[in-house]
């Protein structure tokens, strides 16, 4: 466990409570049921402005906090317990980043302040396909006057329902698979030729579907330098990859503690199902499994507050995604398994966990993404 500074295990604590006290996992069953618009909890969103969880990244020139990526994790992971739907990774950690790496002053005084109100919400449309692939973009973004046309399709955009904007990246040169040739857009999702589908996923997130139509945007929607995007993509992945690890972490932990809780309440054969030291020594593992998760996606974060060199980041963000990914994958499924059939019951919440563990499993990149990634990042 990394040490935490005080105002650091303040912000923790205060994340843990409210989530306890305030959004218990039956809060999502009930916008699950009521199939909220864009799957978020409005008043949930509204709170965490509020408490200034979405400032944590934004410098305070922005009406941030400027807290780094280790603080925020540990509210990720709060959230992650109960499975609390809003787009708070989307927007203030992938949004925000997206600004700070490739926006230009101007672009940043006039987006950051939205975010940190909550008026503004970004999200980042990458996937084109039914797997993570960030180097086969293929949407167009074509020189028209002194602005761009973008045409094409993003999948499986997190948050795409409830955004107000969209970081796109698109190819204004090469072809699908070529660093060379792309550019990040930050365009209004309520532009001419924009429209979007809600995906019904299995975890009840906020998923979308993305066409871009013709879309017109000025010079000044242009993040970064045309044509020369890819580096800051990745770094800006790697940031969405630390910061999802570390919301993977906390489902894990409250599937886990679940399981542990079954384990010393179910009796069978006269006594508690804990007992049985195959169970124990299961629940052991994944005990040791946990801490080693665990240490991966902090290192994550701490590297990229410490401003470690990018191939750095790359390498632990990687590792966190596909450790937390395994941990996650195996604390979920034994929770069904221990809990036998009637944990994959509506009446019980134990699914809803394996739910969401598989939609997270994929999103940025599934475990073998990130080992093949992983193991090209050192040389293998």
């Amino acid at each position: 466990m990394a040490a935490l500074t005080e105002e650091q295990t303040l912000i923790r604590d205060q994340a843990e409570a409210w989530v306890r006290d305030e959004y218990p996992v039956t809060k999502f069953r009930a916008m699950r049921d009521g199939k909220a618009d864009g799957a978020i909890m409005a008043d949930a969103w509204q709170g965490m402005v509020e408490m200034g969880w979405t400032g944590i990244l934004v410098p305070e020139a922005y009406g941030g906090s400027d807290l780094g990526y280790l603080t925020f994790g540990l509210v990720l992971e709060a959230l992650g317990k109960n499975l609390t739907a809003s787009p708070l990774l989307a927007s203030a950690l992938v949004g925000a980043s997206a600004l700070r790496l490739a926006g230009s002053e101007a672009q940043q005084a006039a987006v950051l302040p939205g975010v940190v109100d909550g008026s503004i919400i970004l999200t980042l449309a990458v996937d084109e396909g039914a797997r993570h692939n960030p180097a086969q973009i293929a949407c167009a973004a074509k020189a028209d006057g002194d602005g761009f046309v973008l045409t094409g399709e993003k999948r499986f955009v997190l948050e795409g329902m409830s955004a107000t904007h969209f970081i796109v990246p698109a190819r204004t040169s090469g072809a699908p698979g070529e660093e060379a040739g792309l550019t990040l857009f930050l365009v209004s999702a309520d532009s001419t030729g924009l429209s979007r589908s809600a995906l019904s996923m299995v975890d009840s997130r906020g998923y979308a579907d993305v066409t871009l139509d013709g879309v017109t945007v000025g010079a000044d929607a242009v993040l970064g330098t045309v044509g020369d995007a890819y580096p800051v993509l990745d770094a800006l992945l790697d940031r969405a990859r630390a910061g999802l690890a570390a919301e993977m972490m906390g489902t894990a932990r409250q599937a886990f503690t679940m399981l542990v809780d079954y384990l010393k309440t179910r009796e069978q054969f006269g006594r508690v199902i804990g007992s049985f030291q195959a169970l124990g020594h299961r629940a052991a593992q994944m005990f040791t499994d946990q801490q080693l998760a665990q240490s991966c996606a902090e290192a994550a974060l701490a590297s990229l507050d410490n401003d470690a060199p990018a191939s750095t980041v790359a390498e632990m963000a990687s590792l966190a995604k596909a450790r937390v990914g395994d941990h996650l994958h195996l604390v979920s499924r034994e929770l069904i398994q221990m809990h036998g059939g009637i944990g994959m019951t509506d009446e019980y919440d134990a699914g809803f966990y394996l739910k969401r563990a598989r939609a997270l499993e994929a999103t940025y990149g599934n475990q073998a993404f990130h080992r093949e990634r992983y193991a090209t990042l050192l040389g293998y």
